[in-house]
């Protein structure tokens, strides 16, 4: 078999934490598609499955986009692809699961369709185990590459086409920006932009630092040229995108920050602004200053907690205490009255006791977050906590989970009957998923909201009347002024 290991190293933390080393280049011209394989793809079609974070969501845009030049289109039916690729996620377990269960189907369209290319890319082809079990048990794979050389997509598809064997380029390097990818936005009104990649911060349990590497800002002036260009063509609002967003700048050593960037953004006009996700740690009084200063950016923050007890925090990794934590909260809360604010929360992490868990429950209660994403706890090879013992029994991980979703029911409903009779402004997206007569979308505060109006303001910003409230959804009228 081809000696693979020169493309590859695996997670190490001695060798992540001294990343700061490897200067980072951007480059605006490190993309293109060789001579020959210009237009390759006209007549054959393409097919992604993404699964995980807004991270892959976009990356998969830009892999669209790339094919796209060289000719393929997409289709929605995987046995009629020519190219198949899996953009993959490893921030949980279930996650690996289920791709290696794509993969496992893949297997038999391969045997009828023999010319099929069929690649990994995303996060898990950056894990050494994951490469090595494809390796070993999966011949149908032709390509898998990382998350730092989406750029040379179009080489690494020659050599594929080419070579009998497996093409395999993962880089361990921290990656660099590349500037001028093409791109195929999923959606004509809401568009994903990159502000960085990577992240530093080394939560114990968190396998995103050694695959996404590390912190990388993109310059302030390619990012405005980008969301001028989106307002441009009529898109209404944008999320700016990054592990951990409130870290913008610190590495390009300008004196720019995520406050400058969100100003800079603002001052665009583009209707409405998002960001995600923040870390508490460096989420600062300049930042929410900007936030509440201007009108365009929108007042809902994502803030992960993760755990309401300090002695769990530090075994997470989590550089704040409770404390602290709920200080930043009543800043937010103080500055910008009417924001919604959501978190993360971990249950079941080694060492939790009931009474550290009571913390998180007492947090939350005082916190009364709009919504937020629970999880329970499980170990991911190559973190420092999956050397941890794991020794939290299911059963109370179980009990703890339904516990926390009790409380994140009732504040959810809570937070969404004050919305009860008044007018919010929405972002029309369509047909509802579950009744096409009826339209859905999203408030300034990030609320979903189905309602009887007109089709043809899909794509524009309306006033809707809300006249009923439910724990995950609210219903109204979009008001006749608009029409």
């Amino acid at each position: 078999m081809k000696d693979y290991s020169k493309y590859f190293k695996g997670p190490s933390l001695k060798d992540a934490r001294s990343r700061g080393r490897t200067e980072v280049q951007h480059l605006d011209d490190a993309f293109e598609i060789p001579a020959d394989m210009v237009g390759i793809g006209k007549g054959q079609t393409y097919y992604i499955q993404t699964y995980g974070c807004q991270a892959n969501e976009r990356d998969t845009e830009t892999l669209s986009g790339i094919l796209e030049m060289m000719g393929y289109t997409h289709t929605d039916e995987v046995k009629q692809a020519d190219v198949v690729l899996l953009n993959t996620c490893a921030i949980r377990e279930n996650a690996e699961e289920k791709v290696f269960g794509k993969i496992g189907y893949l297997k038999n369209i391969k045997k009828t369709r023999p010319n099929l290319i069929f690649g990994v890319c995303g996060c898990m082809a950056q894990e050494e185990v994951v490469v090595n079990k494809i390796l070993e048990k999966f011949p149908q794979v032709d390509l898998i590459f990382g998350t730092h050389n989406i750029h040379r997509l179009p080489v690494l598809l020659k050599q594929a086409m080419l070579e009998k064997e497996l093409v395999l380029e993962v880089w361990s390097k921290e990656g660099d920006v590349i500037e001028n990818l093409p791109s195929h936005r999923a959606n004509n009104y809401k568009a994903w932009v990159n502000i960085m990649y990577g992240c530093n911060k080394f939560c114990t349990y968190c396998i995103v630092p050694y695959t996404r590497g590390k912190e990388r800002s993109r310059e302030l002036g390619e990012i405005i040229k980008e969301v001028e260009e989106l307002k441009n063509s009529g898109y209404k609002e944008i999320t700016l995108l990054g592990q951990n967003v409130n870290s913008y700048g610190k590495d390009l050593n300008n004196g720019t920050d995520f406050a400058t960037l969100l100003e800079a953004v603002a001052k665009t006009g583009i209707d409405r602004i998002r960001f995600t996700t923040s870390h508490p740690w460096d989420f600062n009084a300049d930042m929410i200053d900007i936030i509440a200063k201007y009108d365009n950016i929108m007042p809902s923050i994502h803030l992960p907690v993760q755990s309401g007890n300090d002695e769990v925090l530090k075994l997470m990794g989590r550089r704040y205490s409770k404390e602290s934590y709920l200080k930043l909260f009543d800043m937010i809360k103080e500055k910008i009255p009417d924001c919604t604010i959501t978190t993360d929360i971990i249950v079941g992490f080694p060492n939790e006791t009931e009474e550290q868990f009571q913390d998180t429950l007492s947090l939350y209660n005082y916190c009364k977050y709009d919504l937020a994403y629970t999880f329970i706890y499980s170990p991911r090879e190559g973190t420092p906590a999956a050397k941890m013992e794991d020794n939290v029994p299911l059963s109370d991980k179980e009990q703890r989970l339904y516990r926390l979703n009790e409380l994140v029911n009732k504040y959810a409903n809570e937070a969404n009957q004050k919305y009860l009779g008044q007018v919010v402004k929405v972002l029309v997206e369509g047909p509802s998923k579950k009744n096409p007569d009826v339209l859905s979308g999203y408030t300034e505060h990030n609320k979903l909201i189905n309602f009887k109006g007109d089709a043809s303001m899909v794509g524009q910003i309306v006033d809707v009347r809300v006249t009923e409230a439910k724990t995950w959804a609210l219903t109204g009228e979009q008001l006749e002024s608009n029409n």
